[in-house]
């Protein structure tokens, strides 16, 4: 396939999924810093616990789909936070190939004292909006995520 010889030159600074990484990768580092050192949880486990949170009786394959996360961080999350006691993994009573997995008191405990550290992170973020700029960018976001998770063929 040849290149467009009217095609602009790539400027990594100024190209879409660079920024977004670049921006993903300093709020992370962040927030990892908010709930890491005082909880010893890493990004992963922080987006699995987040989402048992949310949706009780999950699969690891169902974290998996909501967190855009692959199986083996995944895997190694729901390890992790089982061996810390933070989640419960059983097998379903319907179909016994498939685990189910929900908070621990104790994960439900860490949950909520990490959880006012990173909405704060989050409110203070967003405070260099005005409220019709965080309308446009929700609606921006929401349009270039149904954009990229394109259904399967």
């Amino acid at each position: 396939m040849m290149a467009d010889k009217d095609a602009k030159p790539l400027v990594l600074e100024s190209f879409l999924p660079y920024r977004l990484s670049f921006l993903t990768n300093i709020i992370s580092q962040d927030l990892a810093r908010l709930y890491g050192e005082k909880f010893d949880l890493t990004p992963h486990e922080w987006k699995v616990l987040a989402n048992l949170k949310r949706h009780a009786n999950m699969s690891a394959a169902e974290v998996g789909d909501n967190t855009a996360m692959d199986k083996v961080a995944v895997s190694r999350a729901v390890r992790s936070l089982c061996d810390k006691g933070l989640v419960d993994k059983i097998f379903s009573q319907q179909d016994r190939r498939r685990s189910v997995l929900n908070l621990t008191n104790k994960g439900e405990e860490i949950y909520h004292q990490i959880e006012p550290l990173v909405v704060g992170y989050e409110s203070d973020l967003l405070a260099s909006l005005d409220q019709a700029e965080l309308t446009q960018l929700d609606h921006l976001l929401t349009k270039l995520t149904t954009r990229a998770v394109k259904p399967e063929k």
